[in-house]
């Protein structure tokens, strides 16, 4: 649709525009404030209807409901911003394939979930969610499965920042794009933002150049302007090395929690087990068996475990052409090319950093 209204006018010329189509007399600097976003409203009309409705007719409906105007104009543009950043979303189911003893979900429901949840009665009672979050914890333990979970059962936009957002325009400018991007992200509503690898944009300053210690600059400004937003928008960062962080990103005042995510007990072994059973063409399993073949296993290990198991019972049924269901004994035979990623050595050096980072 061709839109030959003129974008930009002088304030007095705005006021006297808005005074011979309305009859409505504002001072000129509040004119000009308002002749955007009448032109957006003429914008936003016309693509409901289907035809130019005039601006004239923007006009007079924009002063009429503007309150409505303005909602209507922020839905509009979140949804070209949501493409844009390539927004998803996630069932509430997926927060049930976490098991209740799994480190750190009971501590996440009651923090970050309830607040969010019982809105009224956290106001009631001076209740501040948390609006900035770190995840910290060994390669596969299930950080990224958490935060898409999060997403899920609150029923907001997941939304990733990638390294590919930041590197398009080259390393000089992955700040200036960080900036950006922050800036985008803090005109959403209902939206969990999430950045992986967090060491890589906001590593230790120490022994940094030029160009990281500036990416590691503007995250740390970024973060109180999102923190201090109005709409409902939560950051989570996850990191597997916290150490390699910047000390001012640890201090209390930017990130509200530090949570610590680590390997799997029995039953959340057994709780993410189940899951991925029931996606197979079984026989007999033995539960108790496979519990504890899986000792030691991260999410991550467990997933690549069952994608090595129906492969390997799709293409033994296309060898044998006839009805194949997975057994203890498919598993048995599979499991020795998972070898566990948390060992010995990595727990205990987690358990060090969870008794020196972590801030709930």
């Amino acid at each position: 649709m061709k839109n030959k209204t003129p974008q930009t006018l002088l304030p007095k010329a705005c006021a006297t525009s808005i005074f011979e189509m309305s009859g409505a007399e504002f001072e000129p600097d509040i004119a000009a404030k308002m002749w955007s976003k009448i032109i957006n409203h003429k914008w936003i009309l016309s693509e409901k209807v289907g035809r130019d409705v005039g601006l004239r007719t923007a006009c007079i409906d924009f002063l009429e409901n503007m309150e409505q105007a303005h909602d209507e104009y922020r839905t509009y543009k979140q949804k070209d911003i949501l493409m844009e950043m390539g927004a998803q979303t996630f069932s509430r189911e997926m927060w049930d394939t976490i098991a209740d003893s799994q480190p750190p979900k009971q501590l996440v429901q009651r923090r970050i979930i309830l607040p969010l949840t019982e809105e009224a009665l956290a106001q009631k009672h001076g209740v501040v969610h948390p609006r900035a979050i770190i995840f910290f914890g060994p390669p596969g333990t299930g950080k990224t499965h958490f935060v898409k979970a999060i997403a899920g059962v609150l029923s907001w936009w997941y939304v990733e920042i990638l390294p590919s957002m930041l590197m398009v325009d080259g390393v000089e400018k992955v700040g200036a794009n960080l900036r950006e991007v922050m800036q985008k992200a803090g005109n959403l509503d209902e939206v969990v933002l999430f950045v992986d690898e967090f060491e890589e944009i906001a590593g230790s300053r120490d022994k940094a150049d030029r160009i990281d210690k500036s990416i590691t600059n503007e995250f740390l400004k970024q973060i109180p302007l999102l923190k201090n937003q109005k709409n409902k928008i939560l950051l989570v960062c996850a990191t597997n090395y916290i150490r390699q962080l910047d000390a001012a990103m640890l201090r209390p005042g930017r990130f509200d929690c530090i949570i610590p995510v680590g390997g799997l007990d029995r039953q959340g072994r057994t709780t993410i087990l189940e899951y991925y059973i029931a996606k197979l063409n079984t026989g007999q399993i033995n539960m108790d068996k496979l519990i504890e073949m899986t000792s030691g296993l991260t999410p991550a290990d467990i997933q690549y475990l069952f994608d090595q198991v129906a492969y390997f019972s799709f293409e033994q049924e296309i060898i044998d052409k006839k009805d194949y269901r997975v057994t203890t004994d498919t598993f048995i035979q599979i499991i020795s090319k998972v070898p566990p990623s948390l060992s010995h050595e990595v727990i205990e050096e987690f358990e060090k950093d969870r008794i020196t980072y972590s801030r709930v």
